[in-house]
């Protein structure tokens, strides 16, 4: 019998695989993301970059960041927007930023409006997610922020450009797909570029 697994079945799979990699592997893996991203031309371009930092097995982005900081491209992080419920601000990342526990248990930036770009001022925002198939589709822990945040761009193609990172074992056959899910255009893994 073949069943087909719920979201919170997958992103409970997914999630366990991730953070039962050993510490090697997510170091390799992290390694080879990163000789990805640093060749890519949309991160040759950009200014600016959206980037999530490591959370519960999630790959590790820090080199990139420490290689944008050297390049002078801006980094931003996400963070839960404090009164528009469901909704995202980025704050510029430096060494100096001050960070603090969110309500979900992840470090942001502690909120401070001149740190704060408008999403439209981004060039790439590297879309963190749990799982992604082979259409392109993701899905992330369930709050729907960044399909809200996303859904202009897959309407009419305009603003920031998003990438998906993930862990080779984040890859599924076919997630199952609800009308609000946004696919991206482009997902890259340590030994994988997806473009659609």
């Amino acid at each position: 019998m073949n069943k087909t697994l719920s979201r919170t079945e997958i992103r409970h799979q997914i999630r366990t695989a991730r953070r039962d990699l050993s510490g090697l592997q997510q170091k390799q893996d992290a390694d080879s993301l990163f000789s990805r991203l640093i060749k890519h031309s949309r991160v040759q371009q950009a200014g600016k970059i959206s980037v999530t930092l490591a959370y519960d097995g999630e790959i590790d982005t820090l080199r990139f960041v420490e290689w944008c900081w050297q390049k002078n491209k801006k980094i931003y992080l996400p963070v839960i927007h404090p009164f528009n419920k469901g909704h995202l601000l980025f704050l510029e990342y430096t060494t100096k930023t001050e960070m603090v526990l969110n309500q979900h248990g992840i470090f942001e930036p502690k909120l401070n409006q001149l740190d704060a770009c408008p999403m439209k001022e981004l060039d790439l925002i590297f879309t963190p997610l749990v799982a992604f198939d082979t259409q392109g589709n993701r899905i992330g822990m369930g709050g729907g922020y960044y399909d809200r945040m996303l859904a202009p761009w897959f309407k009419d193609k305009t603003g920031p450009y998003p990438i998906g990172l993930a862990h080779d074992c984040q890859q599924v056959q076919q997630l199952p797909v609800e009308e609000w899910d946004v696919p991206l255009p482009e997902i890259i893994t340590p030994s994988m570029h997806f473009c659609w």
